[in-house]
């Protein structure tokens, strides 16, 4: 069974600053010297999360998708992480918090954030998603999620697909504040608990331009809910190896994932 290898990059975000941001980011990524095949960036890694799509969106045709691109195919690596993206369509523009999982070859999925955090107005300002998106890599499945999707579980549950789960690692990228760093840390170790499976969630630290504090608190968590990997405060770029065989046996071992109830979501 295939293990995986993910980079985790803790970091602040310099406020609305996408050429800051994009130097920053390539310089740790570079800095990388183990091996690695999954980058994960954070929620609005060019410019933190803006409440401004009208003056900071880009196409996908954009700068930051293209940086993704490039950085993708030297390290090659994967390399995930959301922008704010515009779309026109009979002359009307959306903007979407958009999750980009950029493969080295330049393919690329993408992963519209369905759950807008209306407490700082991200509803007014930005389109919500319809589908998640199940990335395929060396036989694992990986659910790609964003920041405040964390507190929906139905969206985030396992559908059974016939024997076998639907998905093996959950990730969200966010800008998760510390004032809630409690419930950041409890749905992530829940999210994995309840669908055995690994979750890894990435979070920025230091302050925005709105004054708001981030603690960053990244995690990565096993489908027991053992937390593997967590760092407070400080930036941090870590790279860990999970281990397929290890879910396996506790998915049967443990096989409560069939017990699950039916349903669908109405996208």
């Amino acid at each position: 069974m295939s293990n995986i290898i993910i980079t985790i990059i803790q970091t602040n975000l310099h406020w609305e600053n996408k050429l800051a941001n994009l130097k920053m980011l390539e310089e740790k990524i570079n800095s990388i010297k183990e091996k690695t095949e999954i980058v994960v960036l954070p929620e609005m890694f060019s410019t933190g999360f803006s409440m401004r799509p009208d003056q900071l969106a880009e196409t996908m045709d954009g700068e930051s998708v293209q940086w993704m691109k490039k950085m993708a195919a030297t390290k090659k690596v994967i390399i995930t992480g959301s922008l704010i993206i515009s779309e026109t369509k009979d002359q009307s523009i959306s903007y979407y918090n958009r999750l980009i999982w950029m493969l080295p070859n330049g393919q690329y999925g993408v992963y519209d954030k369905r759950h807008r955090f209306a407490y700082a107005g991200e509803d007014e300002q930005f389109t919500a998603g319809s589908k998640r998106l199940i990335a395929s890599v060396k036989g694992w499945k990986i659910n790609l999620l964003i920041c405040y999707d964390l507190r929906f579980p139905v969206w985030a549950r396992q559908q059974s697909q016939e024997d076998n789960p639907e998905y093996d690692l959950l990730m969200y990228v966010a800008n998760w504040p510390d004032r809630r760093a409690h419930a950041w840390k409890t749905l992530l170790q829940a999210r994995a608990i309840e669908n055995q499976c690994y979750v890894v969630g990435v979070n920025r630290t230091g302050d925005d331009g709105n004054g708001i504090h981030y603690s960053g608190e990244s995690m990565v968590v096993d489908a027991m809910g053992e937390v593997l990997y967590t760092k407070k405060e400080a930036e941090d770029i870590f790279t860990i190896t999970l281990q397929k065989d290890h879910l396996e046996t506790v998915r049967q071992k443990l096989p409560f994932w069939k017990d699950a109830d039916q349903f669908n979501i109405n996208w």
